[in-house]
């Protein structure tokens, strides 16, 4: 049998190898992605697919109520049964901080969460016990067999009550509560416009749900091997919990399948790793669909108060917002998530005077954490129906209420901190308002299915309104508030090729492309290895908020650099000029006078060059106890127009077409820039019409992707990009800007606000349910 070490990550191929022998090369080209075609083919490894010699099944309790006492658990019975190796619960874990195991030390948000529940289960399928067993059925079945005591308690689900019930946690029931408060609190406008605002429970449904393997090591350590997001992060949470030296728990990423979220929790890494190191065996652990709705954690619902103050030309006087996320059963990254609701909650607009007051609350919902565009999502769409609400009032079109107020940069936000970044958001508005429209559907039965509903589910074809909608919206990169943002990286070269060793996981937004891009382009070798990820490497962090764009890539370029100088420098000397007056471009080492072309080859050849580098953006710091401060390294912004078909009697609607433009700093991969942004524009779509996680009483009642509605090719839009704005942010690598998150926080808006113009419904909470888009 193969070593689970040795089924980590499949070999990449070089970069630019294409079926018609086309070699894109370098930044700014348009580089394949190494894995595209294993995994279309069915054939990249992940967690799931791993094997190990001697291995045992995983499987956890977990709790049937979403808050409760627990009197006792005896896991005699599952003890007993044949092939069952061990059985683990709270008591087996060594205690956190406060004496218990409820806690240990965690880098990312709040270490509230315990990793098995100890005396009070605080939500829906909350972890309690875990088994061994030679047999995944065997697993599953002692794990049933646990009999657990409960005292069922009332569970608090209404994030508003939070404020008025007793503590659901020793550290109390609110995560943060941050005011903003910015010019004169006496200013009025002459028009005045308010709205209340809901946004559900989206959840990252990734399509591989949790899996990993725990291997026991000699020195009474373990190695995981996990589709991790962050292997040092989850390294370091793992040996904490466990009592362990950080040196002896290795963390191995394997393929990652969807992430557009953190992904497998401690309580999961931990669970495996002493199951395994009890056992002295492999244990694998897969979750069910239902259990990986179960565990991990889903965008914070919202609920959203706003008030705006505009003169009679529109531009704003005022902006008074309250903003309450549900953070859930458990902190994570609700202070985080709740420090760019408000940062934002005037969106990319000029506003001398605002005052907000926001909170994260504890409940006993499902807990909420890190997912594309936290906190910035659920303000866009509030702050962008609130500027549909003004333009009607003022009788001014939607795209010229915005253009009035648009940021630009040297603009102060309502945190005092000035843009220095390139905000070119009266651009962006002007490439999509520009744009040409699409056709209307033709009244032919061949067209039928672009009704809302397709085919035999439309109502009558007179019935469909079409509703043209605008929204622009920001979020910001790197960490916030004083957050030490840092990534290493390694770039070997041997002969005619280069590795890149950096932790830094490529979870789908493409950095292992890009960092065999940053290597072509200044070493001009066009064969580049990326090193699988792990924790043995040095740290690079987190995969979030588009930071290895930056960070992780900014630290490759430098290595690669250093490498490059290592390379000109004995070269230079021989002709007695500076390594400055040499260049690399197309595979060549030319110098400033055209007297010596090289190949790169043939410099390198018998050489073998190294070198190691770190990138740190500059810092940041806190917000203050009035929300001010320089809390951001650098903002993105994203302008759309949705075009919609709503049945106005049935209310079913259909996204006909989303037009974007995009702040994208340089392009460092067109096409991956376009797949990104694509698919930011479906998990916008979905949260906007389908995606729902519901709870009742606090129980998720559609934990399934059957009861889950995401997305399908038919409902996926056109998307067409009208501009992608190249202006470079001089402080950023490359002077690129990241491009995932923000077409996911301003699609929802987008949609809302065509779904408002078709029908002239206020429409004031995400997901659009079929009543929000019925007239009469």
């Amino acid at each position: 049998m193969s070593s689970p070490t040795d089924l980590t990550a499949p070999v990449a191929p070089s970069a630019g190898e294409l079926p018609d022998g086309a070699e894109p090369f370098g930044l700014g080209s348009s580089a394949p992605r190494s894995d595209a075609l294993p995994k279309a083919l069915g054939i990249y490894p992940y967690a799931a697919d791993l094997w190990a010699e001697g291995l045992l099944w995983g499987a956890v309790l977990r709790s049937p109520h979403p808050y409760a006492r627990i009197v006792s658990i005896d896991t005699s019975a599952a003890l007993a049964l044949p092939g069952v190796h061990a059985v683990i619960t709270a008591a087996d874990l060594p205690p956190g901080p406060e004496g218990t195991p409820e806690v240990a030390p965690d880098g990312r948000g709040s270490a509230d969460r315990p990793v098995l529940a100890s005396g009070v289960v605080r939500h829906h399928g909350e972890p309690i016990a875990a088994v061994a067993a030679d047999h995944p059925d065997t697993a599953r079945l002692a794990a049933a067999s646990i009999v657990v005591e409960y005292e069922p308690l009332e569970p608090v689900t209404d994030p508003e009550q939070s404020f008025n019930v007793p503590p659901l946690h020793p550290d109390g029931n609110l995560f943060r509560h941050l005011p903003l408060r910015a010019g004169d609190p006496e200013a009025v406008g002459e028009v005045i416009v308010e709205g209340l605002y809901q946004v559900g429970r989206q959840d990252p449904a990734p399509i591989g749900a949790e899996a990993g393997l725990a291997v026991p090591r000699p020195d009474g350590g373990v190695e995981l091997h996990l589709s991790s997001t962050d292997p040092h992060g989850d390294r370091d949470r793992t040996a904490a919990s466990l009592g362990l030296d950080p040196d002896r728990v290795r963390l191995v990423v394997t393929g990652v399948p969807g992430a557009t979220a953190d992904r497998e929790d401690r309580s999961f890494q931990v669970t495996l790793a002493l199951l395994a190191l009890r056992t002295g065996r492999p244990v694998k652990m897969t979750l069910t669909r239902e259990e990986s709705f179960q565990t991990h954690t889903s965008r914070h619902p919202a609920l959203l108060r706003y008030r705006h103050h505009a003169d009679a030309e529109g531009r704003l006087v005022k902006v008074e917002a309250q903003i309450l996320l549900d953070g859930g059963a458990y902190a994570e990254v609700s202070a985080e998530a709740l420090a760019a609701a408000a940062a934002f909650s005037v969106g990319p607009y000029v506003c001398p005077n605002v005052f907000v007051d926001a909170w994260a609350v504890r409940t006993n919902n499902p807990p909420a954490g890190r997912m594309r565009g936290e906190g910035a999502l659920q303000t866009c769409f509030a702050y962008e129906s609130q500027l549909d609400q003004l333009a009607v009032q003022l009788g001014i079109d939607p795209v010229e209420v915005r253009r009035r107020n648009a940021l630009a940069t040297g603009d102060p936000m309502p945190t005092g901190q000035a843009v220095t970044c390139p905000a070119p958001v009266a651009v962006l508005l002007d490439a999509v308002s520009t744009a040409p429209l699409p056709p209307l559907p033709l009244d032919d039965p061949d067209s039928e299915w672009l009704l809302p509903g397709g085919p035999g589910g439309a109502g009558d074809p007179a019935a469909v309104r079409r509703g043209i909608g605008y929204a622009v919206g920001m979020v910001h990169m790197l960490g916030a508030e004083g957050e030490d943002e840092v990534s290493t990286a390694t770039v070997r070269v041997s002969g005619d090729h280069a590795t890149v060793i950096c932790a830094a996981v490529d979870s789908g937004q493409g950095f292992a492309t890009l960092a065999r891009q940053i290597v072509q382009s200044v070493l001009g070798v066009s064969e580049v290895y990326i090193a699988p990820a792990d924790s043995d490497q040095a740290s690079a962090g987190p995969s979030a908020r588009g930071r290895h764009t930056w960070v992780s890539g900014g630290a490759v370029e430098r290595a690669a650099l250093m490498v490059r100088h290592q390379l000109l420098q004995p070269i230079a000397a021989n002709f007695g000029m500076s390594v400055e007056l040499l260049t690399i471009a197309d595979g060549k080492i030319t110098s400033y006078d055209g007297v010596l072309g090289m190949p790169v080859t043939e410099a390198l050849e018998g050489k073998e060059l190294w070198a190691t580098a770190q990138c740190r953006p500059h810092p940041t710091e806190p917000l203050d106890e009035a929300g001010q401060g320089d809390a951001f390294v650098s903002i993105a912004f994203c302008a759309m127009r949705a075009v919609v078909d709503v049945d106005i009697e049935l209310g079913a609607v259909r996204v006909v077409e989303m037009t974007v433009a995009q702040d994208v700093g340089r392009a460092l991969n067109p096409r991956q820039i376009e797949d990104r942004i694509e698919a930011g524009v479906a998990q916008g779509v979905g949260l906007a019409l389908l995606e729902d996680l519901r709870t009742e009483g606090g129980r998720l009642v559609n934990p399934s992707l059957t009861g889950y509605r995401l997305p399908t090719a038919l409902d996926t839009p056109e998307v067409r990009i009208a501009a992608l704005i190249e202006d470079r942010d001089v402080v950023a690598t490359f002077g690129a800007k990241a491009v995932s998150a923000v077409p996911a926080v301003v699609a929802p808006a987008a949609v809302a606000a065509a779904v408002r113009a078709a029908t002239g419904l206020p429409v004031g909470r995400l997901p659009i349910l079929p009543e929000d888009a019925t007239v009469g």
